[in-house]
């Protein structure tokens, strides 16, 4: 059974860092695509990060390109997101989602109906 598990939420000043985890079971990360995902109150929900395949090879957002880095621990099958320079716009309920995806590019990488699996979500709330 596929699961993923993300924590590491929290409240965070603006120019403040949070790194957030996925804990994944029920799959090996080398051949599952990983990706962060975040909504905000009244908006769609966003692809923020993702990363594939045995090279890891990882897309960004425009937001957060820069700020924000996704990495992954084969070992303990997790992947955190470290994110930097938080700004208040970067508050928002995040997702980690999992699936067989094709590496099709960036913008296939980060859409919401590419992914099979989803986590619960954790809040990251940036205000002074």
């Amino acid at each position: 059974q596929v699961q993923l598990v993300e924590s590491g939420g929290g409240l965070v000043q603006p120019g403040g860092s949070l790194r957030l985890s996925c804990a994944a079971s029920g799959f090996t990360l080398d051949y599952y695509a990983i990706a962060w995902f975040r909504q905000a109150p009244g908006k769609e929900r966003e692809g923020v990060s993702c990363i594939i395949g045995r090279r890891g090879t990882t897309y960004y957002a425009d937001s957060v390109k820069g700020r924000f880095t996704i990495s992954r621990d084969n070992a303990k099958n997790t992947v955190y997101l470290q994110m930097n320079s938080l700004k208040p716009e970067d508050t928002a309920v995040y997702y980690c989602a999992g699936g067989d995806v094709p590496n099709y590019g960036s913008v296939y990488m980060l859409r919401t109906d590419s992914y099979e699996y989803w986590g619960q979500g954790t809040q990251v709330t940036v205000s002074s």
